[in-house]
């Protein structure tokens, strides 16, 4: 692996460090996911810049599925969590420790996206 000298603003490095402890990893680890994530998007030219909460990462039949950014909360989960728990935002965003904008965003796109999420779904 080749070393990388990184200097972040302080703000930034402050919030990567909590998202690094919510996610039970080290903010190095936190660091390479979070780089990994958005190239390995851009390469698939798949987010959709409405929703730039929303990035993609590959299921267990290697299909790209949109999760949460930051997470590997699928936007499937949210939907389901939604629709058939009838769950609110607030209450799924208090669920998954994440702000309820993330929730909503995940909804929206949800919404706008649900025909493709769901036939991948029944292929994962």
């Amino acid at each position: 692996m080749a070393g990388y000298p990184l200097k972040l603003p302080q703000k930034l490095k402050q919030e990567a460090e909590i998202w690094a402890q919510r996610q039970g990893v080290s903010l190095n680890q936190f660091i390479l996911w979070a780089t990994a994530e958005k190239v390995g998007a851009l390469n698939q030219q798949l987010d959709d810049p409405q929703f730039p909460q929303i990035t993609y990462r590959r299921g267990a039949a290697g299909i790209p599925m949109p999760v949460i950014r930051g997470t590997g909360i699928r936007v499937q989960a949210i939907g389901t969590a939604h629709e058939q728990w009838q769950m609110s935002a607030t209450e799924i965003a208090a669920e998954y420790g994440l702000p309820v904008t993330q929730i909503e965003e995940a909804l929206a796109f949800y919404a706008a996206h649900r025909s493709i999420i769901e036939t991948h779904v029944s292929l994962d």
